[in-house]
C-alpha cells in the first residue's frame, strides 16, 4: 500500500507547504495589517515587536508558498516560531495545550521539515531542475 501511494508525495508535500505557509501569511496579515479583526482590532504598531513580527510572517509566508528560496525562508520562519514560543507562550506555563502556544509549536517544526526537505514541485525554486 506504501509504494501505491508513495507516487502522491511530491504532490502532498507541495500542498501541505503551501497551505501551512498561507496559514502562517493570514497571521501576519492579522497582526501586520489588521486583517481577519487584527491586534485588538486593529494592526499591530509597524515598529512593535508584534508589527515586526508581522511582516516576517507575511513575507516569509508569500517566500515559502510560492517555493522562493524555500529552505532559507523556512528555516528562518521556524527560528521565528520557536522565538514566538518562548518569548509569548513559554512564560505562561511549560505545556503549549495550556499556555495557547499550540500554533507556534506546529509552525515551528513544519518549517523545520520543510528547511530541509526542499522546495518540492510546484515552487519557483524548482523551475528548471528535473525530479525523479
Amino acid at each position: 500500500m506504501h509504494r501505491i501511494l508513495s507516487i502522491y508525495e511530491p504532490y502532498a508535500y507541495a500542498t501541505m507547504r503551501i497551505i501551512v505557509s498561507l496559514l502562517f501569511l493570514c497571521h501576519g496579515l492579522q497582526k501586520a495589517l489588521g486583517a481577519f479583526g487584527g491586534v485588538n482590532g486593529a494592526p499591530a504598531p509597524f515598529f512593535s515587536l508584534l508589527g515586526i513580527a508581522g511582516w516576517l510572517e507575511v513575507i516569509l509566508g508569500l517566500m515559502i508558498a510560492l517555493g522562493i528560496f524555500t529552505a532559507a525562508a523556512a528555516f528562518v520562519a521556524s527560528g521565528h516560531m520557536a522565538f514566538a514560543y518562548f518569548i509569548g507562550h513559554f512564560p505562561q506555563g511549560f505545556w503549549p495545550i495550556l499556555n495557547q502556544g499550540e500554533a507556534a509549536v506546529l509552525f515551528c517544526f513544519i518549517f523545520l521539515y520543510i528547511a530541509t526537505h526542499g522546495p518540492g514541485i510546484w515552487s519557483v525554486d524548482s523551475i528548471g531542475t528535473v525530479t525523479h
